[in-house]
């Protein structure tokens, strides 16, 4: 990689700043910063979820919050309210307000809390999506882990 010499573009030391800095939001963007070594983490990525559950309201949620802590599916449910939810059902296109839910757990846990929310939820198809935790604090994650009993 060839060094770059400013100076000579006539930029100063914060003007270079901002390019240093424009160029390394560019690389990582672009998706480049995987192949930088990464700093030390006992965290496996994609050993924890983040679970997405809509509501039709604030109690209904917590209802579900606490039975998912309850039995140890979650870690942490943070519900968060008046999300606008605008989508087509049985041919007509609805717009709702919502509670959106979002549930930590351990990635092996997320059939089971698939199942009791279809269980437990008001709605004939209750939205229900997860995504892996790639990256995060050790700690916290750690946490999840320790908080969360593994499906037998």
């Amino acid at each position: 990689m060839a060094l770059l010499n400013f100076s000579r573009c006539g930029l100063s030391l914060g003007q270079y700043s901002v390019v240093i800095g424009a160029i390394g939001v560019a690389v990582l963007t672009q998706g480049i910063s995987k192949s930088f070594p990464k700093m030390a983490s006992s965290y496996v990525a994609g050993s924890s979820s983040v679970a997405y559950v809509t509501a039709p309201s604030e109690d209904v949620a917590k209802k579900l919050a606490h039975s998912l802590v309850h039995q140890k599916m979650a870690a942490c449910v943070n519900i968060i309210p008046k999300v606008t939810s605008v989508y087509e059902w049985e041919g007509k296109i609805n717009e709702d307000s919502e509670v959106l839910m979002m549930i930590k757990t351990r990635s092996s846990c997320i059939s089971d809390i698939v199942q009791l929310i279809k269980k437990e939820h008001p709605y004939d198809c209750p939205e229900i999506i997860s995504l892996p935790i790639e990256a995060g604090s050790d700690q916290y994650l750690k946490w999840v882990e320790e908080s969360v009993t593994a499906p037998k």
